[in-house]
């Protein structure tokens, strides 16, 4: 089979994620880049696309043309995935217009400026046979896997509680003011939208909680604040929450929590046991019970006790440690398996966050502020959903 054939948008010198998100999807192989239009630097733009080894005439000035020219191209040279890179504002757009063009989509989360605006896009999506995929990283990892086929099975009964954690402590300072440009615009609502750290690493948490206890948030009572003078968007976010399988949690989200690096954790206890899954150490996954020692299961190819969902999104023997890019590159594997398979399916590769979460994610964003904007107990997320093939 063919290498995939990608564009960027989005990613130019001095992006981490575009980096990650390269060195995620050449990890197994399985695509190959072919175009991008990098950033709205002209000089900048030039430089990736030499740096990465493009053509030049195929490093586009924008995404617009990008998607436009790649559609006159011949079906065996044209892209067939666009990533999208970008801040959160050019999200739905260039999603919108590169399904119309006929390319399947990949994106950095949240997946639109609003809930209005990503409802819009579904119905674009729904129209379509390409697939939309969104990067939430965490639900790439082996353990997670485990952890959520853990309670399934119900190893630890039925749940009970949820306790969810991300703080962060890189906004700690007004580093915008200094010309962070990462921290600008996340803190520009034209770009980031109307959630700071609760669009950005909230959404996150929010995600883990959802698949790890396959329950659905069903209200809320968020806090959210900024402590930061002249900081436009929250910084810091805590919430309790209820879920539509009787669970009930706890979710902090935070980007001043100082000295912090990326310690999302999650715990899930039920009626006979527990779990705890922290992102730092994504290898072990601690399992607790109410009347047997605690065991810590470790990812590793050849245990035979760890589920086939967790094996398949294993790459080495147990003690040589997978992370983060690895995570990535098995949602880029899931994908090139949908892709190569002829797409279609409900719009969502099997094992990639697709619509559903992006729409959640979206629905959670706007629930939890307007919970902190009023003076009600709890606040319920409503999410409507179009109806799709199951994933």
């Amino acid at each position: 089979m063919h290498k995939i054939r990608m564009g960027f948008v989005g990613g130019g010198e001095g992006s981490f994620i575009a980096k990650a998100h390269r060195q995620a999807a050449a990890l197994d192989g399985r695509f190959e880049l072919v175009c991008g239009a990098f950033s709205r630097d002209p000089s900048n733009n030039q430089r990736t696309g030499n740096a990465l080894g493009l053509q030049p005439a195929r490093t586009y000035a924008d995404w617009q043309q990008m998607i436009e020219a790649e559609s006159r191209l011949p079906s065996d040279q044209r892209m067939q995935l666009v990533v999208n890179v970008t801040p959160n504002h050019l999200h739905a757009p260039v999603a919108r217009q590169a399904i119309q063009a006929g390319f399947h989509v990949f994106s950095e989360k949240p997946a639109a400026l609003n809930l209005a605006e990503l409802q819009a896009l579904d119905r674009v999506l729904l129209g379509s046979d390409r697939l939309y995929g969104l990067a939430h990283v965490y639900l790439g990892y082996p353990m997670v896997w485990e952890a959520r086929e853990l309670v399934r099975n119900g190893g630890i009964g039925k749940v009970r509680k949820v306790i969810v954690e991300y703080p962060q402590g890189w906004l700690s300072q007004d580093i915008a003011r200094d010309g962070n440009k990462q921290a600008d615009w996340r803190d520009n609502p034209e770009q980031s939208g109307i959630g700071g750290c609760i669009g950005d690493i909230g959404t996150h948490a929010f995600s883990l909680a959802e698949f790890i206890a396959d329950q659905q948030v069903q209200s809320l009572n968020a806090m959210l604040g900024s402590h930061i003078e002249g900081r436009r968007l929250d910084d810091d976010a805590s919430m309790l929450f209820k879920m539509n399988g009787g669970a009930s949690g706890v979710l902090i989200a935070s980007q001043v929590c100082a000295g912090e690096e990326n310690p999302l954790k999650i715990r899930i206890y039920g009626e006979r046991g527990g779990l705890e899954w922290r992102q730092e150490e994504p290898s072990s996954l601690i399992h607790r019970s109410l009347d047997q020692p605690m065991r810590v299961l470790r990812s590793g190819l050849g245990q035979p006790w760890l589920c086939a969902a967790a094996t398949r999104r294993m790459r080495l023997p147990a003690g040589h440690p997978e992370g983060y890019l690895e995570a990535m590159a098995n949602l880029y594997v899931d994908l090139a398996d949908a892709i190569q398979a002829g797409g279609g399916g409900g719009n969502q590769a099997p094992g990639v966050p697709g619509m559903e979460v992006g729409l959640r994610g979206m629905a959670f964003i706007e629930t939890a502020i307007a919970s902190h904007r009023s003076d009600a107990k709890w606040t319920e997320l409503v999410c409507p959903l179009q109806s799709r093939s199951p994933s």
